[in-house]
């Protein structure tokens, strides 16, 4: 199965043996941003036979900072209960501004799973009229445990000694310093010598993402070589996984840094670069 699926070959292969329909939307933690109850709006329709991720609930609650990767034996569970198996078929989709089946597809990644977006997910699913339920299916309990231990995962550690180009997800006001950080105990700007891809930046008008060459150009851009290393941040994690998937259509595997600027941002020690890249 390709990175991307079409809203058409969903609908073809809806209720086939093995395949298994996410609902990956996450609450945004972004204080002060328009809130979302990931149950309710799955309640209220979704695509039919889908089950919901309720990647909220899927982190690392121990953890102060914001949407950490979860611990093994919760990302265990939560498989098994929705009735993932290693051979199992994954699509995903959201109903999140913020993209956050890209987080959903990078959480699975780190446990070995792997795992399609559908292309534009449940708005363009939704424009072209395809249907909805509101029955919450029953799936049954599978047996499932982790494969890969958590590569391409970066810590703030890592991130002060690394020389990998790095490339910021956020608005280019928050990147810059123009715009406040919306949390308090968090400083303005960015990590320094880090380049900005707003993460809207890789979709069509449609919501759908854009083809490889123009995925390209967004990286290019910004002088971006693909054929280096990089690594990708963001607020908080989850549109650095935008940056993340953009690079795996274009046959590339990148690193998240999973506390992003929340963690680089409060700390009173790291270096923080203000203005343009």
């Amino acid at each position: 199965m390709d990175g991307l699926v079409t809203t058409q070959w969903l609908t073809d292969a809806l209720g086939s043996d093995g395949l298994v329909v996410l609902d990956a939307t996450y609450t945004s933690t972004i204080p002060g941003s328009a809130k979302q109850h990931p149950p309710a709006e799955y309640a209220a329709g979704h695509i039919p036979g889908a089950l919901l991720l309720d990647l909220d609930t899927l982190v690392d609650a121990a953890d102060p900072l914001p949407s950490m990767l979860p611990p093994r034996d919760l990302f265990e569970a939560r498989m098994a209960e929705l009735g993932i198996t290693a051979g199992s078929r994954i699509v995903l989709y959201d109903t999140s501004p913020h993209r956050t089946s890209c987080r959903a597809w990078w959480v699975l990644g780190r446990f070995g799973l792997e795992a399609a977006l559908l292309d534009g997910g449940m708005a363009k699913w939704k424009a072209e009229g395809r249907p909805l339920e509101t029955d919450t299916p029953s799936p049954i309990r599978a047996a499932f445990e982790a494969g890969m231990p958590r590569t391409q995962v970066r810590s703030l550690a890592e991130m002060q000694a690394t020389d990998e180009q790095i490339v910021d997800a956020r608005s280019t006001a928050r990147f810059t310093g123009d715009e406040a950080d919306p949390r308090q105990e968090v400083a303005a700007g960015h990590i320094p010598g880090s380049k900005n891809i707003p993460y809207g930046r890789f979709f069509e008008a449609d919501g759908t993402w854009k083809a490889p060459d123009a995925l390209r150009a967004e990286f290019e851009r910004v002088e971006i070589d693909l054929d280096k290393p990089l690594v990708a941040t963001c607020g908080s994690g989850i549109t650095a996984s935008v940056v993340a998937f953009a690079a795996h259509l274009l046959g590339r595997d990148v690193p998240v840094y999973d506390g992003s600027w929340t963690e680089w941002g409060a700390q009173p020690d790291t270096a923080k670069a203000l203005g343009p890249a």
